[in-house]
């Protein structure tokens, strides 16, 4: 089919080459933007049959953008290497009905694991993420976190995505504290301010919605910890940017 493949990577010898077949599924091409992973990610990946560009990372958005000139079909497969299509998406991406389509985007709904078990509360579900779209019209958001694609007519579908993301809460609270890095990078870049008392309102929010309002509260320990870690992330941001904003 006309539809390349884009992924970006750092180490990511775990999950690069399942990643790849799976795009191979429903793509002819599958381009890889590696940023000089010291594993063996190029390896796989290119005896997977993907072509391997290096580039150092310009962060999440930026990287992905910096993948489209490399990609010869107008439809663009952007799956993250830890992310597998599930079922539905499959088949319906295999369909080809997207071309007579009115959209140029598809937000899927995430199914995220921890370790083999699916985390669906504490608002870790339905999280959405584009990830099939026509370049032509839309695009990556130029976000080093946590981008977004934009576009003229993007649907929130109901299909799936398949997301091995965390092996462990070590690699989770590692992670996030990463993202809060490169948030707050993105913050200070374009001059926000905030006050003392928003790590605290933001972080309690986030808990609050997370742990009641997204059904944590019914999955014991489980949904306790993981909207508490929710909630560490959007503290941390705020916490971090005041400690930037003070340097300057």
């Amino acid at each position: 089919m006309e539809i390349s493949g884009l992924v970006i990577t750092f180490n990511e010898e775990k999950w690069i080459g399942g990643c790849v077949e799976d795009m191979f599924r429903v793509c002819d091409e599958v381009i890889v933007i590696d940023s000089y992973s010291s594993d063996r990610t190029v390896e796989i990946a290119e005896e997977m049959g993907a072509k391997v560009i290096q580039q150092k990372f310009l962060g999440d958005g930026p990287q992905r953008i910096h993948g489209l000139q490399f990609c010869k079909n107008n439809w663009i497969l952007n799956l993250d290497a830890d992310e597998r299509l599930e079922e539905d998406s499959y088949l319906f991406i295999k369909s080809g009905k997207f071309f007579d389509a009115p959209y140029d985007g598809y937000r899927f709904r995430r199914n995220t694991y921890f370790r083999d078990e699916l985390i669906n509360f504490s608002g870790w579900y339905p999280d959405y993420a584009c990830r099939f779209f026509d370049k032509r019209t839309a695009q990556p958001g130029t976000t080093i976190v946590h981008q977004d694609v934009t576009g003229k007519n993007v649907l929130k579908s109901k299909m799936h995505l398949r997301h091995y993301s965390w092996t462990g809460f070590h690699q989770i609270i590692s992670k996030k504290n990463q993202y809060t890095d490169w948030q707050v990078e993105e913050y200070v870049k374009n001059g926000k301010k905030t006050s003392f008392l928003a790590p605290f309102v933001h972080g309690w929010t986030s808990f609050f919605k997370c742990y009641i309002f997204k059904k944590g509260i019914f999955h014991g320990l489980d949904g306790f910890t993981f909207a508490l870690i929710q909630a560490f992330f959007s503290y941390m941001k705020y916490a971090k940017l005041i400690k930037e904003n003070k340097k300057k």
